[in-house]
């Protein structure tokens, strides 16, 4: 009985060391997923933060540009530093000194600045934003695009025309690059999750989405009305 009692014991040791190892290891995977290069950040900076500060600060695309390049060269510094091979500074403090200094050339205003150091403060890597994160159905995987199309068309059709106020055959056309951009998404997601080109292919997906729903028709109004529609009716197959 003693016996018995001992080797369940240890079968619930075996397994719970199992599954902590694993949870470390996805755990790891994700933190490898944040890490990218410098030159690889300021392209997730231009994705994300550029259009985001454009809007905040109300500054012009090339002066977005001269920030992000900023950024770039503090990252890279910072990386020299705490390898102990810049010979001009030592602490990452002083990099951040110069950056503001920098910030300061750009002929922002005192409030711009000020957003944009508050900005910086709360994080110095660049973060996701929508345009970069996938989102797919793992449904398009082994359904034909005929056949989604056909089941978007029952399910979605006469939804689409009115809660987007698009014409019976615009929204066919709008239907056809849905189905299209779920598969393309599908291709994406095989790419892994460490990989910076499953970012820049996602974001060239979400684009050429947009300049073909605009060809379509769709106008500036519209576009975010659609592209809600879709994120909000995704096809299901019933068993």
């Amino acid at each position: 009985m003693q016996k018995h009692i001992l080797s369940s014991f240890l079968r619930v040791c075996i397994c719970f060391l199992l599954i902590s190892g694993y949870t470390v290891t996805g755990l790891k995977a994700q933190d490898k997923a944040a890490q990218w290069t410098p030159e690889e950040q300021r392209e997730l900076f231009g994705y994300c933060e550029k259009p985001e500060l454009m809007k905040q600060l109300k500054i012009s695309s090339e002066t977005a540009d001269r920030i992000g390049q900023i950024n770039y060269w503090a990252t890279v510094s910072k990386i020299s530093v705490a390898a102990n091979t810049n010979d001009t500074f030592a602490t990452p403090k002083e990099v951040e000194d110069v950056v503001v200094k920098k910030y300061k050339a750009l002929g922002l205003s005192a409030d711009q600045l000020k957003d944009l150091l508050a900005k910086r403060a709360i994080s110095e890597t660049p973060q996701p934003c929508a345009v970069t994160k996938l989102n797919y159905n793992p449904v398009f995987d082994t359904m034909p695009a005929p056949r989604a199309l056909l089941l978007y068309k029952t399910q979605f059709r006469k939804q689409l025309i009115d809660k987007s106020t698009v014409m019976g055959r615009q929204a066919d056309m709008l239907l056809e690059i849905e189905v299209w951009k779920q598969k393309e998404a599908i291709t994406i997601a095989a790419i892994p999750v460490t990989d910076f080109s499953r970012i820049r292919k996602t974001v060239a997906m979400y684009n050429e989405r947009e300049r073909r729903f605009k060809v379509v028709g769709v106008g500036d109004q519209q576009l975010a009305s659609v592209i809600d529609f879709f994120d909000q009716h995704q096809l299901e197959v019933k068993k």
